[in-house]
């Protein structure tokens, strides 16, 4: 079965290069891999079906439309005015302020490209008013965007402990400290540039427009404390608190902040189904793709070959580093996850690497990979928005990868940045 698998997947590579839509190829794949191998094809379909019955994976569908929600709903501005507010009186303040409020939307939306999208577009075009160049600008908002799926909530996180079945609610928890990392490095080298370039700054604001910045994003700075709150408190679980923050959402846009119309919300709901509807293809496809290589006994075979070549987790997990930056550069980092998941996570159990934090390692080498070229979508997005060539992109990213990496290396060789949190709330 390894050869006839081995056979397939070489078929399925060229399918890909050749431009056919990953989800059909991994359905294909697993047809092809039955009908060769003599089992019954109707295991596919049922396959397919059984990955769409998960409770975890519903949190997908409800983080998606409270993101949309939410960049309806006139929060972005007023959580962009209180970065602002806190920061902008640094050097390089609106920079500062651009990281800030990341770390904040993260709390939202669990989304990279929501982030660079949604608060982003203010971030670039305030920088740009106040004579930032446009490549530093697009740059430090593609950087800063990272820092959304690592921070919970985190769609990709979701996707992860589903197909790695892992504890989502402790992913979440791994992911605050490595998120608040990655924001700390990125403005050490912000003060850093700043410094050298003059960058300027705002006056402190005082502590009254402190106050009224605060005030005006109060109940939009409430969602990440009513999520982690419910959840470490046992209020509800990861799915649940996806339903209480798209309601929550929704209270904000309709009631408080009026600023979102019921007429806007059938526009929002085609939206989401959209995002879904491409999400919930390559899941549950990759389920069946992911069957067919367990009864292949591939990851089973692969992954002792693996432990006895390397013979070290260090070293296994440098490899993996290596690999998956490699990979993030040319596969977007979702059908990354749904390919790779299955081959490299026995490895890492083998080699006794807690799952937690192999599944930071995964989502964050992914989330870097979608800011390096040539296929980094919110490399793709921040250009757009700044009106930039994706060349001038490509080189006004690489300082700020710097950053990102050392957070990496940080999170790679010192577990209890990851495990810490899980294991003080959840014990584990």
């Amino acid at each position: 079965m390894i050869t006839t698998m081995s056979y397939i997947l070489g078929a399925w590579f060229v399918a890909l290069l050749a431009g056919v839509p990953l989800f059909a190829s991994m359905g294909l794949v697993g047809f092809a891999f039955v009908w060769f191998a003599g089992i019954p094809p109707g295991i596919v379909p049922q396959k397919i079906a059984n990955a769409a019955n998960s409770f975890p994976l519903l949190a997908a569908p409800l983080f998606i439309l409270m993101g949309n929600i939410m960049n309806s709903a006139g929060v972005t501005d007023r959580i962009f005015a209180f970065a602002t507010a806190c920061v902008g009186w640094l050097r390089g303040g609106l920079c500062h302020a651009n990281i800030l409020a990341s770390v904040i939307f993260a709390g939202m939306s669990g989304s990279a490209v929501a982030d660079a999208g949604g608060v982003g577009t203010l971030e670039i075009k305030a920088m740009r008013k106040e004579g930032y160049d446009a490549e530093t600008a697009a740059a430090i908002t593609a950087a800063s965007a990272t820092i959304g799926p690592i921070i919970p909530p985190s769609l990709p996180m979701v996707i992860y402990g589903v197909s790695a079945d892992v504890s989502i609610g402790a992913l979440f928890l791994a992911g605050i400290i490595p998120g608040l990392l990655m924001a700390g490095a990125l403005m050490a080298m912000v003060t850093e540039v700043a410094r050298r370039r003059n960058m300027p700054r705002h006056p402190f604001p005082g502590t009254r427009d402190l106050w009224i910045a605060y005030k005006r994003a109060h109940w939009a700075l409430m969602t990440p404390v009513i999520l982690f709150g419910g959840m470490i408190g046992g209020l509800f679980t990861p799915t649940e608190a996806a339903g209480v923050a798209t309601v929550y959402a929704l209270i904000l846009g309709l009631f408080v902040y009026r600023d979102f119309t019921l007429a806007d919300l059938p526009r929002l709901a085609v939206e989401t189904v959209e995002t879904v509807g491409v999400v919930l293809a390559l899941v549950m496809t990759a389920a069946a793709l992911g069957w067919c290589l367990s009864i292949s006994r591939i990851p089973q075979t692969f992954g002792p070959m693996i432990v006895d070549l390397v013979g070290n987790p260090l070293v296994f997990l440098l490899v993996v580093n290596l690999m998956l930056l490699f990979v993030g550069c040319f596969m977007e980092g979702l059908a990354a996850m749904l390919i790779l998941i299955p081959i490299l996570t026995p490895a890492a159990a083998q080699f006794g690497i807690d799952p937690v934090q192999f599944g930071l390692i995964f989502v964050l080498n992914l989330m870097i990979g979608t800011i390096t070229p040539p296929v980094g979508v919110v490399l793709f997005v921040t250009s757009k928005i700044a009106d930039v060539s994706i060349e001038a992109m490509s080189r006004a990213i690489v300082p700020w990868l710097i950053p990102l990496l050392a957070v990496l290396a940080a999170i790679t060789y010192w577990p209890p940045l990851t495990t810490f949190l899980p294991q003080l709330f959840m014990g584990r």
